[in-house]
């Protein structure tokens, strides 16, 4: 058995392919959206753990330029990465195979600090992204808000996700048939 990662934009199917392919194999999935709920104790994180919720998401979500969002994504995700780093390590310590999934799981810190290998899911359209974000809320209260989101993730995190993991040569995926495949290969099933 073999450990991998999932990441990629949010409402792409993450959680859902990494509770599917970890209970068709047995590997343990850990999810690093959980890690952040004791991230708030730590007044060093707290602000990068509320970083949205301080802020007005509407004037956010339309003034911030892409660039500066996926720039807020970076910041947070390598604020989060020591506490993932020490979680994933003592998982695989126990576990003989995991899959970690979550958005915060960039390519340039897995490339740098992870011995295993994963895949970006980039969602097939916006329209999907954008009814899968109305089921399961990231943010945004009210559809408006949620059709903002859905924006932000599919018109400007995804083309970032895509160019990052193509630099570091990880796989992206926009079909999860696809995407489960490709896990099954890398987890030697």
């Amino acid at each position: 058995m073999a450990n991998v990662f999932i990441s990629g934009i949010p409402a792409s199917g993450k959680s859902f392919l990494a509770r599917k392919v970890s209970q068709n194999t047995g590997a343990f999935r850990l999810d690093t959206d959980s890690l952040r709920k004791n991230m708030r104790k730590d007044p060093t994180l707290e602000p990068w753990v509320n970083f949205y919720w301080s802020k007005d998401e509407k004037r956010y979500l339309t003034e911030t330029s892409c660039q500066e969002k996926w720039s807020n994504l970076v910041k947070q995700s390598e604020a989060f990465w020591p506490i993932f780093l020490r979680e994933i390590k003592e998982v695989i310590k126990t576990h003989p195979s995991v899959i970690i999934e979550g958005v915060n799981i960039l390519p340039h810190l897995a490339a740098r600090d992870l011995n295993f290998t994963g895949i970006f899911l980039l969602g097939e359209s916006f329209e999907q992204i954008f009814e899968r974000n109305k089921k399961n809320p990231r943010w945004g209260s009210t559809e408006e808000l949620q059709r903002l989101e859905a924006k932000t993730f599919f018109n400007c995190e995804r083309e970032n996700y895509k160019r990052e993991a193509e630099r570091y040569g990880f796989k992206t995926f926009t079909n999860s048939e696809e995407a489960e495949s490709e896990l099954l290969r890398l987890l030697g099933k």
